[in-house]
This record gives C-alpha cells, structure tokens and sequence, in this order.
C-alpha cells in the first residue's frame, strides 16, 4: 500500500508572520515535522504542500520533497486543510502516482516523533478505520462551561450544574497535530475526518496550539522540558 505525508505550510500567517519557518529552539518550526515524518519509515512520499518559496527551500534542506507549489485558490485565508490534500492527492495522481493512504501534518507540530507517526499509521492500515487522528483530552470538563451573555455568565449546560467533575465522561478535541487517513473515501466525500474514526491520544505537555507569540514561548517552554527529561531531540 502506497503511503505519502502532507505537510501544509503556506506562507500566509497573519498571527504570528513567517511562524512555519520561525526558530524554535534553533530549528525551523516546519522542520521538526519533516524530520518525524522521515523518521516514521512509513512513507513512500514525504511532501509540503506550499505557497512559499523560502519554505519550499527549507523543506527540501530538511529532506521533504515540494514538486509542485499550491494554486492560488489553495493559499488563501479561507482555503481549507481538506482543500489543500485534496489538490495535492489529484496533483499527484496527474504526475501518475496514487497513495491508498496518507498523513496529514501540520507544520507547527514540534513534539511529533517517527514512532508515534508510525505507530497512528499502523493502526489506520491494520484496521477498517477511515482515519486515526489526534487528540488531548480536556483539562477541565467541557460540561461545565459557561456563556458570557450581557455581562453575565450563565450554564451552557445547566443540567451539570451539581455534577461532580469526576462523574462527568471525559471529553477530547483536536489538537492539531496529524491526520491518518485512506484517500478513497477522503476524495469521495472531502472530508479528513471520515465517517469511522480512531483516536491517537496524546498528554497535554505535548500538545500546543500554536497561533499567537505566547503560545510560540508556551511551545518552547514544554519542548525544552521535554529535551531535559530525554523524550524529544
């Protein structure tokens, strides 16, 4: 089975500019993505699909190859992730190249590792699943939320309100890392996250969202932690 790796990395960011190809801790941000892809052994592409000529350069310095830049319609504001795989799984299949499956990454993911990568893609293969993809369970119970209405707060679900947290099933969300997924159903319906889906759950010190400076610091922050404790080179 045919396997390829995604990276999406326009050059576009308007929170933090130039974040894909932003120092952290003296690499490009783009690159530690590249390197777990590599490094999974898995894939029989490792690509970045891109807008950019200084981010196209560095992902081919890091190893990744960039065959063909994004269209136009796929490096702006509103293109979606599912936008820009798609063009790039019907770009390849002009080139005459078709992958059964694939890994969406993004490129600000600087805790990924080969074996977690691997072990998502295994899991997709050996199973019926449409995607793996993952997750970070949240560190406080979505159920007892609250709205801010008129200066207010009020229950969004009131029915928790005497809930104990404990009691309360844990609840997880995206946290922007990968996608594994089979290219057949994606191309069918345009959807990354399929009808049958798998989680790869992950700890919150390796999981950060990355759209603003503090949240940069804030990946700094665990990575070096992470570094120290012998779990990401």
């Amino acid at each position: 089975m045919k396997t390829i790796a995604i990276i999406t990395a326009r050059g576009g960011s308007k929170r933090v500019p130039r974040k894909n190809v932003k120092e952290l801790l003296g690499k490009p941000l783009l690159c530690y993505s590249v390197e777990a892809a590599l490094a999974a052994g898995c894939f029989d592409e490792v690509m970045v699909s891109t807008d950019d000529e200084e981010i196209a350069q560095i992902a081919r310095r890091a190893g990744a190859s960039v065959p063909f830049f994004r269209s136009e319609e796929t490096s702006g504001d509103f293109a979606t992730t599912s936008d820009v795989l798609r063009e790039v799984l019907l770009r390849y299949e002009e080139l005459g190249k078709q992958f059964e499956a694939a890994c969406c990454l993004y490129p600000t993911a600087p805790f990924l590792t080969g074996e977690r990568l691997r072990d998502a893609m295994q899991r997709l293969l050996d199973g019926n699943a449409d995607t793996v993809m993952s997750v970070v369970r949240f560190s406080f119970p979505p159920q007892r939320g609250m709205l801010l209405e008129d200066g207010c707060l009020r229950l969004q679900y009131p029915e928790y309100r005497n809930a104990r947290s404990q009691d309360l099933p844990p609840v997880y969300h995206d946290c922007g890392q990968f996608y594994c997924f089979r290219t057949e159903p994606f191309l069918k319906s345009g959807n990354i996250i399929g009808d049958t889906v798998l989680p790869y759950i992950l700890p919150e010190t390796e999981v950060q969202d990355i759209d603003t400076q503090e949240d940069f610091e804030l990946a700094e922050l665990k990575l070096r932690r992470l570094r120290e404790k012998g779990g990401r080179d």
